[in-house]
């Protein structure tokens, strides 16, 4: 069961509050949201450890976690016996993409709405989010990520200590591993949650706005 302790931790390194409304068109939302989960054994385990849920958190028993096995400026490892996941950003390359923006803001990029940098030009990219299951290499396709940018696989704490709030999580019965993923930045911070099901990729689950 997540503590209220933990609540406590969660909130003070990452503010719970609402970011400013910007004073420019916003076109992101919220289809894709905690929230607007549909799947009710998704989101009760998803409850049980992301900032989106943090409200429907009590009660809920914690799930099977693998911590980061190592991590550099622009990836992060996860291994634990017959499973790796790794997830690899790369510099932010505008060429040939369509930029839109309003004044000095860019609004979207391609035509779409972006997170992790909003109202900025972004610096860093995801290039892959790779899975290997057992003997099972899973594919997450590009539209679970082309629109996440400078994600941060750290922070720093007020002491100054680095930490990441990211793991990998397995449901009760094993079918489900979720990818996490919590991105801070000044300029942004979003967290997203890539769900696999049966070994298969299912969805993501993102969620923004609440820290600043």
């Amino acid at each position: 069961m997540r503590s209220f302790l933990s609540f406590v931790l969660i909130c003070s390194a990452f503010v719970c509050s609402a970011q400013e409304v910007p004073d420019f068109p916003d076109y992101r939302n919220k289809k894709e949201s905690f929230a607007k989960v549909s799947e009710k054994y998704i989101k009760a385990d998803l409850a049980s450890f992301t900032i989106g849920g943090l409200d429907e958190s009590i009660g809920k028993t914690p799930l099977k976690k693998i911590s980061p096995f190592a991590y550099t400026r622009n990836m992060m490892n996860f291994k634990q016996d017959d499973i790796t996941v790794t997830v690899t950003t790369v510099p932010f390359n505008a060429s040939g993409k369509k930029i839109q923006k309003v004044g000095e803001h860019v609004v979207k990029i391609d035509g779409k709405p972006f997170y992790g940098s909003f109202g900025q030009m972004p610096i860093t990219a995801i290039e892959s989010v790779k899975v290997l299951w057992g003997k099972d290499t899973i594919e997450i396709p590009r539209i679970a990520y082309f629109d996440l940018y400078n994600l941060n696989f750290t922070y720093k704490d007020k002491a100054g200590t680095e930490r990441t709030s990211n793991g990998v999580y397995f449901s009760p019965d094993g079918k489900r591993m979720y990818i996490y993923m919590l991105s801070k930045n000044e300029e942004g911070s979003y967290e997203v949650t890539w769900v696999i099901e049966d070994k298969k990729y299912f969805r993501r689950v993102l969620d923004w706005g609440f820290t600043k």
